[in-house]
């Protein structure tokens, strides 16, 4: 019987290879700075500069999900290089980050290190799906930042985030829904299933509206609620399809799409836009918890552990 590891090494292999690509790696550094997530705009508006301060908000828009006290232990699943742990970080929350690619891992260190944060963010080789290296109720809280996309197994990953959070914790995920496309035109669906595919999102090409939250409940959580963003992301949507305009179309013609999913995504996730959603999510563990304040102790030689 294959180990977790073994498991979690065959499951990976679409994202990792997504994540390698050359497109993907230089695209996120030169258009975002390394993130690896939307902006976040006020409604109405078409300018998206500057990026860094729509990106931040996007990150203060988390943490009012997550409505945490400062001092909380939070996981992030799925922590890329690093941005979105160091901003929590910077605003008084404690972190540990979880990725499956090294460079990832190895560019959070760096990054984390630059800002002195050492103390507050510690980053770890993950899986998601499982969580097994750390106890149960040994978060306060946990979020994805638009990587909970990518899951071969939700309900698997969904399971692990609720036995890890603390009774009265909660979870936030900034994901993606869409309408049924069986409803829609042909190109709409065919799109958005080549989309998914390039972009090795296989969750996100289950995610109907109303099927994330009930993934959530079913693990155990309560008071799931869904927030609509999508008119809050456009400008970032909108400067995406822009830049992607011209290669696109070369690359269409030349037949290379599953090589530029990226370059796909910008254009034809705007033009099909209205059949998909950028979604906030919150979800609570119910339950009452002994400890009082954020979680402290026993997580800490958790963490200790971990961090390698």
């Amino acid at each position: 019987m294959a180990s977790p590891e073994e498991l979690s090494r065959i499951r990976t292999v679409p994202v990792r290879h997504y994540y390698s690509k050359l497109e993907s790696r230089i695209g996120y550094r030169l258009v975002l700075g390394g993130t690896r997530h939307f902006g976040f705009y006020a409604p109405g508006s078409y300018w998206p500069f500057p990026i860094g301060k729509a990106l931040r908000a996007m990150e203060d828009s988390l943490i009012g999900t997550l409505g945490l006290e400062k001092g909380s232990k939070v996981l992030d699943a799925g922590c890329g290089v690093g941005h979105v742990a160091i901003h929590l970080a910077e605003g008084g929350y404690r972190v540990h980050g979880i990725d499956i690619m090294d460079h990832h891992i190895a560019q959070a260190r760096n990054n984390i290190k630059a800002k002195g944060l050492q103390a507050n963010i510690s980053i770890s080789k993950g899986d998601y799906h499982y969580l097994n290296k750390f106890t149960d109720a040994s978060f306060d809280g946990a979020y994805t930042m638009e990587t909970f996309v990518h899951a071969t197994e939700p309900s698997v990953a969904a399971a692990e985030f609720f036995r890890v959070i603390r009774p009265g914790g909660s979870l936030a995920m900034y994901e993606y829904d869409h309408v049924d496309f069986s409803t829609q035109p042909e190109e709409v669906s065919k799109s958005w299933t080549t989309i998914n595919t390039y972009a090795a999102m296989p969750a996100n090409h289950h995610f109907r509206q109303g099927v994330l939250e009930g993934i959530l409940e079913e693990a155990g959580f309560e008071d799931v609620t869904v927030k609509d963003l999508s008119q809050n992301v456009l400008p970032m949507m909108r400067l995406f399809f822009l830049l992607a305009f011209i290669p696109y179309h070369i690359i269409a013609f030349l037949r290379l799409k599953s090589y530029f999913p990226n370059t796909v995504a910008g254009y034809e996730g705007y033009v099909y836009r209205d059949a998909v959603r950028y979604i906030a999510v919150f979800a609570k563990k119910k339950g009452l918890d002994c400890r009082r304040g954020p979680t402290k102790g026993r997580e800490e030689a958790s963490m200790n552990t971990v961090n390698t």
